[in-house]
């Protein structure tokens, strides 16, 4: 009785561990992909603000020729 019972929680233990791992496996991925969208919005915020530098140069040229 004492092995089975010792047997049974030794499936409970590997299950939970299982869950687990699975669970972790699951939070990479999530963490992958909030990388992969947080490295796109650098990316864009890069453009968009070489576009408003270029923006301002263009209106302080206007400026000073005026």
């Amino acid at each position: 009785a004492e092995i089975s019972r010792n047997a049974q929680e030794a499936s409970s233990g590997t299950d939970e561990v299982s869950q687990n791992v699975a669970g972790v496996s699951d939070s990479t991925s999530a963490t992958g992909a909030a990388a992969s969208q947080v490295l796109t919005a650098a990316g864009e915020l890069s453009k968009q603000s070489e576009t408003l530098k270029e923006e301002v140069e263009s209106f302080l040229d206007k400026i000073r020729a005026v």
